[in-house]
């Protein structure tokens, strides 16, 4: 092999931080050359100022120097044109135009919709937990933050103030915790913004952040939905009609009576209803060690038991995660509780939900199947 086939070996090696494809690959790498022992080549940009130019920068240096026989190297950026980022969105879509890839016959991707009747009821708190979990547990996860009215998960995933990078039409999912992130806050001129959409624009919103993003493969999608039974719900299951739903109630009867029409709406649009969680759970009182239940009990219970009545099949009750103000002090300062106290009783829950959803029920559906021919 050639010194120049070495140098551009180790230029495939290195991958673009944000979409994990090589720089080769993705036409990023021009002009190379080398002579006396320095390289010399020009990195095109997906776009002007993209925030991973010093990364970038530092991993093409240091493949280019562990090559033998190259001692020195030389970059200088560029920017893509319109027709190579055209290309770039190509060959991230897999040749296709826009399109939902979750909603695909080929996707593999396990889409959740964590729902509740009302709000207040710990949802997104618990959707980010989740997620993290899954991720943790070895899965790529991702989140879409659907709550346009609500969203809170950019806060609640320390991606405060943040934006995602944009190419053209198509747009990157920020990270944190190894769980990719889209929300509503990210793209609003001044985070104090109120949306104010109405039904038409809602869905259209709902698609473009499904479509827009480059997700890349994903083992499991949470989306948090808004509380009720709105239009966003009903979107979903038009959407991805493959998406399923997990509903979030508080131990409060009251509570649970609500939480079953999120429920209700979900099988009457044909989706699947694969169990509850019960947040804001009896807890130790930290001096005497009592089990207290501040919130009530039994709604946990009350809306799994409705719910199997309603679909004819078992909907099970996931977890009970007990209250801890753990839970929302690491909401506030933008770090998850199975991350910030692992060995708490809620962590614990949350990290035996995780698991059961990364398990399917048994079912062809979704399955490559594997035919002789």
């Amino acid at each position: 092999m050639s010194l120049l086939d070495s140098v551009q070996t180790a230029l495939s090696a290195v991958q673009d931080p944000e979409l994990h494809r090589s720089i080769t690959e993705l036409g990023m790498v021009e002009n190379t050359n080398f002579n006396d022992g320095k390289v010399t080549l020009k990195l095109l940009l997906t776009i002007s100022g993209c925030p991973m130019k010093d990364r970038l920068r530092a991993d093409v240096t240091n493949a280019l120097l562990s090559v033998e026989g190259v001692t020195s190297v030389e970059l200088e950026f560029g920017v893509m044109n319109e027709e190579q980022r055209n290309n770039v969105k190509l060959l991230l879509r897999n040749g296709r135009e826009k399109f939902i890839p979750f909603a695909q016959p080929d996707s593999l991707t396990r889409v959740i919709g964590i729902a509740s009747g009302k709000g207040g009821v710990g949802k997104s708190s618990l959707t980010v937990n989740l997620a993290v979990a899954a991720a943790n547990k070895g899965l790529k996860v991702g989140i879409l933050d659907a709550d346009v009215y609500g969203h809170s998960v950019p806060r609640l995933m320390g991606l405060m103030g943040q934006r995602p990078t944009a190419i053209d039409q198509m747009f990157i999912p920020l990270e944190a915790y190894g769980v990719k992130t889209v929300s509503m806050e990210m793209f609003k001129p001044e985070r104090a913004d109120a949306v104010a959409y109405r039904g038409p624009l809602l869905h259209r919103v709902l698609e473009q952040l499904l479509s827009d993003a480059y997700w890349g493969d994903l083992d499991l999608l949470l989306i948090d939905l808004p509380p009720g039974t709105g239009d966003l719900a009903i979107s979903l299951g038009q959407l991805i009609p493959s998406s399923e739903i997990v509903v979030v109630t508080t131990p409060q009867i009251a509570a649970a009576e609500v939480a079953e029409r999120a429920g209700r709406i979900a099988h009457q649009i044909k989706q699947h209803v694969i169990g509850v969680i019960e947040n804001m759970s009896d807890f130790a009182c930290p001096k005497c060690g009592e089990e207290m239940s501040l919130f009530g009990n039994g709604g946990g219970e009350e809306t799994a038991k409705r719910l199997s009545e309603l679909v004819g099949s078992d909907v099970p009750l996931l977890g009970k995660v007990p209250f801890t103000p753990k839970l929302r002090t690491g909401g506030d300062a933008g770090t998850p509780v199975v991350l910030s106290d692992p060995d708490s009783i809620a962590s614990k829950v949350i990290n035996e939900i995780a698991a059961s959803l990364m398990l399917r029920s048994k079912s062809l559906v979704g399955v490559r199947l594997g035919f002789a021919q």
